[in-house]
């Protein structure tokens, strides 16, 4: 992971209340090291006299301070992506365009349980969540990350079980760590509320196995952030 600090006037006001809230990153293209931005038209996706499509990727913003106008965002770096080649290369005085969040997806805080399943992708969220918990409340969370050296520190509350789930040399997307875990995991008693991110067929099965647990769909939110040989995608999964 790789947290780059974005500052100035413009984030004033900033709106995102909910933590999984995406935010666009409207990336530069670099020609002969002079990063451009492209005149967007009014459907805020197309350069309004030709060219290229702009080049957008959605990200979870992180901790926002109303007061310095600073917003966190943590990259998941990977292999390849214009989102992790920006971000390796970022450097102070660089500039980054930014669009939304358009809304906040809020869940209430009087479920008896919560679970939070995920991949690297899913972190930036997840450790928004755990920061906003109530400190009664009760959380299972399971994280799939590459092996112990990914694993972040958190502070948790008393009554949250932290499991890190390690791939060990295998592929991301292509392990079924996070249904293993499901699988052999008691679900605590009375109503929670489920929360998954991550590559999208995972989150699919992940869904269905809920489902069939006895889980109500209403209260599973189940997010495909990103899917093995595609670029920029992001899917919502349900009945």
């Amino acid at each position: 992971m790789l947290r780059v600090t974005f500052h100035g006037p413009d984030l004033a006001g900033f709106p995102s209340v909910g933590f999984d809230d995406h935010i666009k990153l409207i990336l530069p293209r670099i020609e002969n090291d002079i990063p451009s931005f492209p005149d967007l038209s009014a459907d805020g996706r197309t350069p309004s006299a030709g060219g290229a499509p702009a080049i957008m990727r959605d990200y979870t913003p992180g901790h926002f301070d109303p007061d310095a106008l600073t917003l966190d965002v943590d990259f998941a770096l990977h292999e390849a992506g214009p989102a992790t080649a920006w971000a390796l290369q970022a450097q102070p005085g660089q500039e980054m365009m930014i669009g939304g969040p358009k809304g906040s997806f809020l869940i209430p805080d009087d479920f008896d349980w919560y679970l939070l399943m995920g991949d690297e992708t899913a972190l930036p969220a997840i450790g928004r969540r755990l920061r906003t918990l109530p400190p009664q409340a009760t959380a299972l969370v399971f994280v799939e990350v590459a092996s112990s050296a990914d694993e972040l520190s958190f502070s948790l509350h008393r009554r949250t079980q932290l499991t890190w789930l390690h791939r060990d040399g295998r592929a991301a997307g292509e392990t079924d760590l996070l249904e293993q875990a499901l699988a052999r995991t008691d679900l605590p008693e009375g109503e929670g509320y489920c929360w998954i991110a991550g590559e999208t067929l995972t989150a699919k099965r992940l869904r269905h196995m809920l489902v069939a647990r006895g889980q109500s769909g209403q209260w599973i939110r189940a997010s495909g952030y990103w899917k093995r040989g595609a670029a920029g995608f992001h899917d919502s999964h349900a009945d």
